[in-house]
């Protein structure tokens, strides 16, 4: 059974929590980093170990600035395109890329465009990771996003407990996408305050 939560378990109250996915990226993390510690507000990442290994500093930034960080395979491949074998292979490099850059090895993990196989969910969780999707997405990933639909998109109906997705990075996306995200994020961040929402990460207790 392909049970995979989409928002937080156990939100402390009126919560929310914002990930970002495909980073680190150079120019949109660091974007989007600066916001979030404007509006003192924290997020989780899943980051791409190939992109860890060439940005290994600015992923240990993420993490030194309180954020969670997740794993988002080491190579954005669909899982139901990779045999359980190579998915193990892809979680351990990947998982090791990010140990090496923060310290940490990651015990979340979400897939390459949401998508689980039956046997890699079971990997997954037999590797002990915990597997989280999201309930609302800014749908910035697209050439035809803007700060404006990325904001609406994300924030009309949000609720306490949900998983916002956004995207801090271009490299499996439409190019340049980042900046949609990093001038939305402002805005995102001022109507959940008005909203009376405070982002927090997913981290797993």
């Amino acid at each position: 059974m392909l049970s995979v939560d989409q928002r937080l378990p156990a939100p402390g109250g009126p919560e929310v929590a914002l990930t970002f996915d495909d980073g680190p990226h150079g120019q949109g993390t660091v974007a989007v980093l600066e916001a979030l510690e404007s509006a003192s507000a924290k997020a989780t990442f899943f980051l791409v170990g190939e992109q860890v290994e060439l940005r290994p500093r600015l992923a240990a930034e993420i993490g030194d600035a309180g954020h969670a960080i997740g794993l988002h395979g080491y190579r954005h491949h669909n899982q139901l395109r990779l045999t359980p074998g190579q998915l193990a292979a892809d979680l351990e490099r990947g998982a090791a890329a990010i140990a090496d850059a923060t310290g940490r090895r990651p015990d979340l993990y979400r897939p390459p465009y949401g998508i689980f196989s039956p046997a890699g969910l079971a990997l997954l969780r037999r590797r002990g990771y915990a597997p989280l999707l999201w309930s609302k997405w800014g749908r910035d990933w697209s050439s035809h996003a803007t700060p404006e639909s990325i904001t609406e998109s994300l924030t009309t109906g949000v609720a306490p407990g949900d998983v916002l997705l956004l995207h801090d990075a271009d490299f499996y996306s439409a190019q340049g996408s980042w900046r949609s995200t990093a001038a939305a994020l402002p805005r995102i961040l001022q109507q959940l305050a008005r909203l009376g929402l405070r982002p927090v990460t997913a981290a797993v207790a």
